[in-house]
């Protein structure tokens, strides 16, 4: 029994130094792109921290006095994130089957999605919001887009990953009473990944909601056009103070999300 012990604690030690080993030469790498991007160049560094306090000091105390102002801007923003998550959920399903290995009808269905799905998540949303102002005017209808097209790319490879690894004695079992491609779907595959494609889309709303507020620096509408309007205008006291509605605002729509997610667990 000993002797079984020490071989586990030995395979244990191994993977240990595996993993030491994996991360002493990663080091090197980071130190390197700690140099390159300037984080040892002090004298920058310390030139800056002044400056920094200097900006806190005009933003304080923040200004509300525009605060009725704002409360288009943050329902534009508010629906902007959950009108962009519907359109994510929407077109990543689908995607996500056809991008799956054990649900695409064919391997070149799945290099295509897979492309697809690439494609829009490398585009980042604030180019996409650029785009589409450019295509449809200003307004949150481009925000909205934006995000949903950029929420595609990330949600389908969640869902698609996620379909992948569904265990296949459900599906065996709808195969084996003559089920449908799409019966073996509705029956052996989505009951498996229900919970992980709520939580999946409850955390992307979340993230939409941050990002709306970037998509009014663009032109997009929300409480980010307020934002980059006060720092054009350097209003630095008004900044601070949509600053703290927006965090008040995060904290409140991550609240909802945690009980999103425990109410459909």
């Amino acid at each position: 029994m000993n002797e079984k012990y020490e071989r586990i604690l030995q395979a244990q030690q191994r993977d240990w130094n595996r993993i030491a080993l994996r991360m002493a030469a990663l080091v090197p790498v980071i130190a390197a792109c700690f140099y390159y991007v300037g984080l040892f160049d002090e004298k920058r560094l310390m030139e800056g921290i002044p400056s920094i306090f200097g900006l806190l000091i005009e933003s304080l105390p923040p200004d509300f006095t525009e605060v009725r102002n704002w409360v288009k801007p943050l329902l534009d923003t508010l629906a902007m994130s959950v009108a962009g998550t519907a359109i994510a959920v929407f077109f990543s399903l689908p995607l996500g089957l056809l991008s799956a290995r054990n649900t695409s009808p064919h391997p070149l269905v799945y290099i295509l999605s897979r492309g697809l799905l690439n494609g829009l998540r490398s585009v980042p949303e604030l180019i996409m919001g650029i785009v589409f102002v450019a295509a449809v005017g200003f307004g949150s209808l481009p925000g909205v887009l934006a995000l949903g097209l950029h929420s595609v790319g990330m949600v389908g490879k969640f869902f698609a990953e996620a379909i992948e690894h569904v265990a296949e004695e459900p599906v065996e079992a709808v195969k084996a009473v003559g089920g449908r491609p799409m019966q073996i779907v509705l029956h052996g595959v989505l009951p498996q990944i229900l919970s992980q494609i709520a939580d999946v889309s409850i955390y992307r709303w979340e993230y939409n909601f941050r990002a709306s507020t970037v998509m009014g620096m663009v032109g997009a509408g929300g409480i980010g056009f307020e934002l980059i309007g006060a720092l054009r205008l350097m209003q630095y006291r008004e900044v601070s103070a949509i600053l703290i509605v927006i965090l008040v605002m995060v904290t409140l729509v991550d609240g909802f999300g945690a009980f999103l997610r425990r109410h459909f667990e």
